[in-house]
């Protein structure tokens, strides 16, 4: 498939998802340097028709985590932050914590710490559930989330398996706030965004004023599961992004991101290559592929073992993302949207119509 080809496919397969009120956002295809597709559907602000464009910054939700593992390795390039390196050797954590004592800034990242999340998503419990008791609009800096999870006991050793870990997060926050002697927002600014020049990023808080910025839109439920309309999302989380979620970028900031990561000056070739390996098995996908956690990135292997794909994902009330990586094809597939959407689906059709896959 030549690249004039598939354009029209390619445009088609957003088309069926916006029309069936499945997809509002933007989308960037990438293959071999040149864009297949790059547009946006719907609305930034639905209540007064506002709609989104290419210069549209979305939040990310968990994406937001890639931004993080990459300061730590910038740090980890100038000898400032190790991932050996303990958590409580780096980080002041409240008395009476349960944070066990070999947990590592490595196992943090590549969600091994064996810690307790705030909202253990994968044994059914609801993150928004934590803001019906505790007013969201307390928690804008990083060390505001101890109280959620640093008394909670751990799950498992660390480093003996994975589970997927949102405050393990916030301790590697609070570790680059520690080493860096700034605000882990100001930090990844210096050295994440302007160095990659990610000039339309950044972490704008909800109740801020902001140009091009979409708000979120979650689905409001029928008691028998079907959709009847939106609603804003301002309730269901922190109004301001922290180290395990909450960037807003646009698609091609996240395209020059992934380029930062991959070649140029950004990382040394020594910590580029750690920071492109897997490290730990994470589960199988419903394919049959095995997926495995790195830093941060999560990279999908087929069932015979040859590593295809390579990125990150996140989700939470109207916020959907993901950027994914096809290093065979030289492809790219990212997916900003702000309202409840199968991101997962949609990335697989467009790889599989641009000859990613």
């Amino acid at each position: 498939m030549d690249e004039q080809s598939a354009r029209p496919s390619l445009g088609g397969i957003v088309d069926r998802f916006e029309r069936d009120g499945l997809f509002s956002g933007a989308v960037l295809v990438k293959r071999r340097g040149e864009e297949l597709l790059a547009e946006a559907r719907g609305f930034a602000h639905r209540g007064f028709s506002v709609p989104n464009t290419l210069r549209t910054r979305f939040d990310t939700a968990s994406l937001g985590k890639l931004f993080t593992a990459a300061a730590v390795f910038r740090l980890l390039d100038r000898g400032l932050l190790g991932l050996g390196e303990r958590v409580r050797d780096v980080v002041d954590l409240p008395a009476g914590a349960k944070i066990p004592a070999d947990v590592t800034i490595g196992h943090c990242l590549t969600h091994s710490s064996g810690i307790a999340d705030d909202a253990d998503e994968e044994a059914g419990e609801d993150y928004e559930e934590i803001w019906k008791t505790r007013p969201c609009y307390r928690v804008r800096e990083t060390a505001d989330f101890l109280p959620q999870f640093a008394f909670k006991e751990p799950l498992f050793p660390a480093g003996s398996k994975s589970r997927y870990n949102n405050c393990a997060y916030v301790l590697v926050g609070l570790a680059l706030e520690r080493r860096s002697g700034l605000p882990f927002r100001e930090l990844v600014a210096r050295e994440v965004l302007e160095p990659a020049g990610l000039a339309a990023t950044g972490y704008f808080p909800k109740d801020g004023v902001e140009p091009d910025v979409a708000e979120g839109y979650a689905t409001v439920e029928k008691p028998d599961g079907g959709a009847v309309g939106f609603r804003k999302n301002i309730y269901s989380y922190p109004p301001v992004g922290s180290p395990d979620a909450g960037i807003f970028t646009t698609v091609r900031d996240l395209a020059r991101l992934f380029g930062a990561l991959e070649s140029g000056p950004f990382l040394s070739e020594a910590a580029r290559a750690e920071f492109l390996s897997p490290k730990i098995d994470a589960f199988r996908l419903k394919s049959g592929d095995l997926r495995r956690y790195g830093y941060c990135l999560e990279h999908d292997f087929d069932p015979a073992g040859r590593a295809f794909r390579r990125g990150k994902d996140g989700v939470n009330p109207g916020v959907a993302a993901i950027a994914m990586r096809y290093p065979a094809a030289d492809g790219l597939v990212v997916i900003l949207a702000n309202q409840d959407a199968d991101v997962w689906s949609l990335c697989r059709e467009l790889a599989a119509a641009a000859g990613l896959v």
